[in-house]
């Protein structure tokens, strides 16, 4: 995740890096917010709205248990129960 690497992010850098739109980005955010995982910040440049997010502590250790698991998933013996007689 994008937000894992930097302190935040507005929602124009990430609609751009990730290439979607404005309306996917702010539903996906939404989520992320509702869940605890990602703060969201609401300014304005001049008269210009502003919206940056940020990884919570929340969001850190659910980002942290999935590469995990992932890590666990990639461990596994593909061979493991099986007769290697064959």
């Amino acid at each position: 995740m994008i937000l894992a690497g930097v302190a935040s992010a507005d929602f124009n850098f990430l609609r751009n890096t990730l290439a979607l739109t404005n309306g996917n980005l702010s539903s996906h955010m939404d989520r992320l917010e509702r869940t605890g995982y990602v703060a969201v910040t609401k300014s304005f440049n001049g008269k210009m709205p502003h919206t940056s997010y940020q990884l919570t502590e929340a969001g850190q250790t659910a980002l942290d248990d999935y590469w995990a698991q992932l890590d666990e998933i990639r461990n596994l013996d593909p061979h493991r129960g099986q007769d290697r007689t064959h």
